[in-house]
């Protein structure tokens, strides 16, 4: 599925611009997945880090006993970070095993979904897994001949522990609600986690 791969690196390259970095990460029994570094604004305010090849395949429920090889969801995952301020480009790594999760653990990825690295996303970071965002806001889906499903390109938002297990206990859009009524800067990362006990 080569021909998908350069179907969504072309829509990341129309709606993102040039990639300025790549680097490509590879899972033992996993295809190979690439994340792309897109540097924004002309001061450089905005780095953004997408995947490429999780949507090689389709991901399959893990109860199924066949996995079709052309239905079922397809995504990318997208962050966006602040640069200047961290190392983010340590990231890297973290996302390439995000990314490779369906085929390594065989888990469906989709919007209100947690994803934990088990360590700080990069040196420094609070955080330690994000959530998936709803789609179609920066990337819009790329759709696919059928009967492939569309690609998604899914952002995805860092959460710090806390944040993480009040997000399971109240839910994805909980959470979502409570940094827009602090103003958190989802950007920033080295923010603070959001207050959780008013």
């Amino acid at each position: 599925m080569s021909d998908v791969l350069e179907l969504v690196e072309a829509r990341l390259r129309t709606t993102l611009g040039e990639p300025d970095a790549r680097a490509a990460v590879t899972f033992l029994g996993t295809d190979r997945i690439e994340v792309l570094r897109f540097v924004g604004d002309l001061d450089n305010e905005v780095v953004r880090y997408a995947t490429l090849g999780m949507s090689a395949q389709p991901m399959s429920d893990p109860t199924a006993v066949v996995a079709d090889p052309l239905r079922g969801p397809r995504a990318e995952l997208v962050l966006t970070v602040r640069g200047g301020r961290a190392d983010t480009d340590k990231v890297l790594r973290p996302l390439a095993v995000l990314a490779a999760s369906p085929q390594v653990e065989g888990v469906i990825v989709a919007p209100g979904a947690s994803l934990d690295v088990g360590e700080p996303l990069w040196p420094g970071a609070p955080f330690t897994s994000v959530l998936v965002a709803e789609p179609g806001g920066l990337v819009e889906d790329l759709e696919l001949d059928e009967p492939c499903d569309p690609v998604r390109f899914l952002p995805l938002l860092p959460m710090t522990p806390n944040e993480a297990a009040w997000k399971r206990v109240h839910g994805a859009e909980a959470l979502q609600e409570r940094w827009l009524r602090h103003g958190v800067d989802l950007r920033d990362p080295l923010r603070s986690g959001v207050p959780l006990d008013d």
